[in-house]
Protein backbone atom coordinates (compact mmCIF):
# COMPACT_ATOMS: atom_id res chain seq x y z
CA UNK A 1 0.00 0.00 0.00
CA UNK A 2 1.36 3.39 -0.99
CA UNK A 3 0.93 6.27 1.48
CA UNK A 4 0.03 9.84 0.58
CA UNK A 5 2.40 12.70 1.38
CA UNK A 6 0.23 13.67 4.36
CA UNK A 7 0.24 10.10 5.68
CA UNK A 8 4.05 9.99 5.36
CA UNK A 9 4.29 12.97 7.67
CA UNK A 10 2.50 10.99 10.37
CA UNK A 11 4.83 7.97 10.00
CA UNK A 12 7.83 7.51 12.28
CA UNK A 13 11.29 7.51 10.77
CA UNK A 14 11.66 3.85 11.65
CA UNK A 15 8.42 2.93 9.84
CA UNK A 16 9.55 4.86 6.77
CA UNK A 17 12.93 3.09 6.83
CA UNK A 18 11.16 -0.28 6.84
CA UNK A 19 9.11 0.82 3.83
CA UNK A 20 12.19 2.23 2.07
CA UNK A 21 14.12 -0.98 2.60
CA UNK A 22 11.26 -2.85 0.89
CA UNK A 23 11.65 -0.64 -2.17
CA UNK A 24 9.20 2.20 -1.44
CA UNK A 25 10.89 5.09 -3.25
CA UNK A 26 8.46 7.65 -1.82
CA UNK A 27 9.41 6.61 1.74
CA UNK A 28 13.09 7.04 0.87
CA UNK A 29 12.39 10.49 -0.57
CA UNK A 30 10.45 11.50 2.55
CA UNK A 31 13.37 10.49 4.79
CA UNK A 32 15.86 12.35 2.60
CA UNK A 33 13.62 15.41 2.77
CA UNK A 34 13.16 15.16 6.55
CA UNK A 35 16.90 15.08 7.18
CA UNK A 36 18.08 17.46 4.46
CA UNK A 37 18.39 20.46 6.80
CA UNK A 38 20.20 18.45 9.49
CA UNK A 39 22.70 17.22 6.87
CA UNK A 40 23.19 20.79 5.63
CA UNK A 41 23.74 22.04 9.18
CA UNK A 42 26.31 19.32 9.87
CA UNK A 43 28.17 19.97 6.60
CA UNK A 44 28.33 23.71 7.26
CA UNK A 45 30.41 23.04 10.35
CA UNK A 46 33.38 22.17 8.15
CA UNK A 47 35.36 23.67 5.33
CA UNK A 48 36.69 21.60 2.44
CA UNK A 49 39.70 23.20 0.76
CA UNK A 50 39.10 23.42 -2.96
CA UNK A 51 35.48 22.52 -2.41
CA UNK A 52 32.23 24.02 -1.41
CA UNK A 53 29.85 23.36 1.44
CA UNK A 54 27.52 21.92 -1.18
CA UNK A 55 30.10 19.18 -1.82
CA UNK A 56 29.98 18.20 1.84
CA UNK A 57 26.18 18.40 1.86
CA UNK A 58 26.11 16.02 -1.09
CA UNK A 59 28.45 13.62 0.70
CA UNK A 60 26.30 13.89 3.82
CA UNK A 61 23.22 13.03 1.77
CA UNK A 62 25.06 9.96 0.47
CA UNK A 63 25.73 9.01 4.09
CA UNK A 64 22.04 9.51 4.87
CA UNK A 65 21.02 7.33 1.92
CA UNK A 66 23.42 4.63 3.12
CA UNK A 67 21.91 4.89 6.62
CA UNK A 68 18.46 4.19 5.21
CA UNK A 69 19.73 0.97 3.64
CA UNK A 70 21.84 -0.16 6.59
CA UNK A 71 19.54 0.67 9.52
CA UNK A 72 18.22 -2.30 11.51
CA UNK A 73 14.76 -1.37 12.81
CA UNK A 74 14.84 -4.36 15.17
CA UNK A 75 17.98 -3.21 16.98
CA UNK A 76 16.06 -0.97 19.35
CA UNK A 77 17.90 2.19 18.27
CA UNK A 78 16.48 5.40 16.84
CA UNK A 79 17.03 6.05 13.15
CA UNK A 80 17.76 9.72 13.86
CA UNK A 81 20.89 8.84 15.84
CA UNK A 82 22.04 6.24 13.34
CA UNK A 83 21.51 8.64 10.43
CA UNK A 84 23.46 11.39 12.18
CA UNK A 85 26.32 8.99 12.80
CA UNK A 86 26.39 7.84 9.15
CA UNK A 87 26.24 11.41 7.84
CA UNK A 88 29.04 12.52 10.15
CA UNK A 89 31.25 9.54 9.28
CA UNK A 90 30.76 10.18 5.56
CA UNK A 91 31.70 13.86 5.92
CA UNK A 92 34.71 12.97 8.09
CA UNK A 93 35.84 10.37 5.56
CA UNK A 94 35.74 12.96 2.78
CA UNK A 95 37.64 15.47 4.89
CA UNK A 96 40.26 12.86 5.79
CA UNK A 97 40.61 11.88 2.13
CA UNK A 98 41.16 15.55 1.30
CA UNK A 99 43.95 15.63 3.89
CA UNK A 100 42.10 17.85 6.32
CA UNK A 101 42.61 17.66 10.04
CA UNK A 102 39.27 17.29 11.77
CA UNK A 103 38.47 19.12 14.96
CA UNK A 104 34.79 19.19 15.76
CA UNK A 105 34.92 20.23 19.40
CA UNK A 106 36.35 16.82 20.33
CA UNK A 107 33.50 14.97 18.63
CA UNK A 108 34.27 11.37 17.80
CA UNK A 109 31.75 9.97 15.29
CA UNK A 110 32.27 6.47 16.67
CA UNK A 111 31.01 7.34 20.15
CA UNK A 112 27.47 8.56 19.54
CA UNK A 113 25.39 7.17 22.36
CA UNK A 114 21.89 5.96 21.63
CA UNK A 115 20.35 8.28 24.23
CA UNK A 116 21.84 11.45 22.75
CA UNK A 117 19.96 13.18 19.96
CA UNK A 118 21.60 14.78 16.92
CA UNK A 119 20.15 18.11 18.05
CA UNK A 120 22.32 17.88 21.16
CA UNK A 121 25.39 17.75 18.95
CA UNK A 122 24.19 20.40 16.51
CA UNK A 123 23.12 22.89 19.17
CA UNK A 124 25.67 22.78 21.93
CA UNK A 125 25.41 26.17 23.63
CA UNK A 126 28.97 26.24 24.93
CA UNK A 127 30.50 25.40 21.56
CA UNK A 128 28.21 27.85 19.80
CA UNK A 129 29.18 30.65 22.18
CA UNK A 130 32.86 29.89 21.62
CA UNK A 131 32.36 29.89 17.85
CA UNK A 132 30.44 33.18 17.97
CA UNK A 133 33.21 34.77 20.04
CA UNK A 134 35.76 33.67 17.45
CA UNK A 135 33.56 34.91 14.61
CA UNK A 136 33.22 38.34 16.23
CA UNK A 137 37.01 38.61 16.55
CA UNK A 138 37.80 38.03 12.88
CA UNK A 139 34.73 39.17 10.94
CA UNK A 140 33.24 42.58 10.25
CA UNK A 141 29.77 43.25 11.65
CA UNK A 142 28.13 42.52 8.29
CA UNK A 143 30.19 39.37 7.72
CA UNK A 144 29.29 38.20 11.23
CA UNK A 145 25.56 38.75 10.65
CA UNK A 146 25.65 36.96 7.30
CA UNK A 147 27.72 34.03 8.61
CA UNK A 148 25.51 33.62 11.67
CA UNK A 149 22.39 33.51 9.50
CA UNK A 150 24.09 31.05 7.13
CA UNK A 151 25.11 28.76 10.00
CA UNK A 152 21.54 28.92 11.30
CA UNK A 153 20.45 27.35 8.01
CA UNK A 154 19.07 30.39 6.21
CA UNK A 155 19.23 30.34 2.42
CA UNK A 156 21.01 33.04 0.44
CA UNK A 157 17.68 34.59 -0.55
CA UNK A 158 16.53 34.66 3.09
CA UNK A 159 19.79 36.35 4.11
CA UNK A 160 19.38 38.91 1.31
CA UNK A 161 15.88 39.68 2.50
CA UNK A 162 16.93 39.95 6.17
CA UNK A 163 19.91 42.21 5.47
CA UNK A 164 18.49 44.19 2.57
CA UNK A 165 21.62 43.41 0.55
CA UNK A 166 22.05 41.94 -2.93
CA UNK A 167 22.86 38.31 -3.59
CA UNK A 168 26.33 39.29 -4.77
CA UNK A 169 26.97 41.23 -1.55
CA UNK A 170 25.87 38.28 0.60
CA UNK A 171 27.89 35.81 -1.47
CA UNK A 172 31.00 38.01 -1.25
CA UNK A 173 30.58 38.40 2.52
CA UNK A 174 30.33 34.62 2.97
CA UNK A 175 33.38 34.07 0.77
CA UNK A 176 35.43 36.59 2.76
CA UNK A 177 34.19 35.10 6.02
CA UNK A 178 35.14 31.56 5.03
CA UNK A 179 38.64 32.66 4.00
CA UNK A 180 39.14 34.64 7.23
CA UNK A 181 37.91 31.73 9.33
CA UNK A 182 40.13 29.23 7.53
CA UNK A 183 43.12 31.42 8.33
CA UNK A 184 42.01 31.99 11.93
CA UNK A 185 41.34 28.32 12.68
CA UNK A 186 44.42 27.02 10.83
CA UNK A 187 46.57 29.32 13.00
CA UNK A 188 45.11 27.69 16.12
CA UNK A 189 45.83 24.10 15.11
Amino acid sequence: MRLSVQEFRNETDEALVTRAQKGDVAATEELLLRYKNAVRARARQFFLEGGETDDLVQEGMIGLYAAIGAFDPNAGKRFKNFAYLCVTRRIFDVLRAAGRQINAEGFDPDTVESGVSPEDFLIDDESRTELQTELMKVLSNFEFRVMTMYLDGMSYSQICEATGKSLKSVDNALGRSKRKLQVAFSDKH
